[in-house]
């Protein structure tokens, strides 16, 4: 897939062209089987998603200039503070480590924003923070930006699968696989891999390799990211020590990479989530139906940078994320779509794979009770 039509495909308000509406989203009257709830409401055609969200989606400097400031530079300084407190008392300073990679989280999601172009209004802004950010994330800029690019074009599409998010087999899928693919595939799935060792192998192993038919940009940015961040590691290491380096910035560089892939993995995976196959699969349907609204405590929505409403992220990208909330409560349509609690989200990590007849995400328990049928 070229960049172009990455680019094509990723456009959020270009894919509401068809007349999706809230009221699709599913309904019971009874209490929903699992942990995403909705409502239906009145039919919104794509030509009025347009106008509704055309207001939200201009960046605001100043804004983007305080966000960064609560961001990125309260990240260096709680790191400074950190390694002080180290010298005073161990304890004190893993401590720290907790707030530290909050602001990392923080961080992280204006590194998402600039890779959409929303953070700042000049794109030449959003590259050169997002580039500079990169290295505190140890992420590649150009190739994250193009890999979650895709995933927006591809969400929820059971024919598009494998890049930019949590690899999600069906049930028939699964149970087609050898012995040796089911056991691989469980042991991804399970918990402690995928928030213990998933963080490492997302910012740490994986971003430092290029696709051999990569494009040379692509190819530059990769090498380029390797080599400044060895050169900032290095420089770190010989200021601090290698031990302080590890306790300063690996701790939180840890915590947040756990943090931010369950993040990713409850946005998305909930047992009413949306998986489809084409031509059903539409772009709007993806956004309100496969993407959650994970409604958080205030503090920890300001740790996560908003990111919780995610429905409103997928239906149109280029809403910076100082924008999200005031979209979600200013338009009540957006209150109906599956909404999900801290609880609901540590509940959904059970959920495994999806079953095309029922149209949910199962257990494996669950699956294997479907396949003795």
């Amino acid at each position: 897939m070229s960049d172009t039509s990455i680019s094509q495909h990723a456009r959020p308000v270009g894919g509401l062209t068809a007349t999706t509406t809230l009221s699709d989203l599913p309904t019971r009257a009874a209490p929903p089987r699992g942990t995403a709830r909705a409502q239906s409401t009145a039919p919104v055609t794509g030509h009025d998603w347009k106008l509704m969200i055309a207001p939200y989606a201009t960046p605001h400097d100043g804004r983007a200039a305080l966000n960064l400031m609560t961001s990125a530079v309260l990240y260096l300084a709680f790191s400074v503070a950190t390694y002080l407190a180290l010298k005073a008392s161990t304890p004190l300073g893993l401590t720290l480590t907790i707030p530290t990679a909050a602001f990392l989280v923080r961080t992280f999601i204006v590194f998402h924003d600039c890779s959409h172009g929303s953070f700042f209004s000049s794109k030449r802004a959003n590259a050169i923070v997002g580039a500079m950010l990169g290295l505190f994330l140890y992420v590649p800029f150009l190739r994250w930006k193009h890999d979650h690019a895709v995933h927006h074009a591809t969400s929820g599409d059971l024919e598009r699968r494998g890049v930019g998010d949590v690899h999600t087999l069906t049930v028939n899928e699964f149970h087609g696989l050898s012995r040796k693919g089911r056991l691989a595939y469980a042991l991804m799935r399970n918990p402690l891999v995928m928030f213990g060792i998933g963080p490492i192998v997302a910012m740490m192993i994986g971003p430092r390799f290029v696709a051999r038919n990569a494009r040379p940009r692509m190819r530059r940015s990769v090498l380029g990211t390797d080599v400044a961040l060895l050169l900032l590691i290095a420089g770190v290491c010989w200021l601090i020590g290698w031990r302080n380096y590890l306790l300063v910035c690996g701790i939180p560089a840890l915590l947040a990479g756990s943090a931010g892939i369950w993040l990713f993995y409850v946005q998305h995976q909930f047992e009413d989530a949306y998986w489809t196959r084409r031509p059903d699969w539409t772009y709007a349907d993806a956004a309100l139906k496969g993407s959650s609204f994970l409604k958080l405590p205030r503090l920890l929505q300001f740790c996560s940078g908003n990111i919780g409403y995610h429905h409103i992220h997928h239906l149109d990208a280029r809403i910076p994320n100082y924008n999200l909330q005031r979209t979600h409560d200013e338009n009540p349509v957006f209150h109906t779509v599956p909404t999900l609690s801290i609880g609901d989200g540590l509940r959904a990590v059970k959920l495994k794979l999806w079953d095309e007849e029922e149209e949910r995400l199962v257990t494996f328990a669950q699956a294997r009770r479907l396949a003795s049928r």
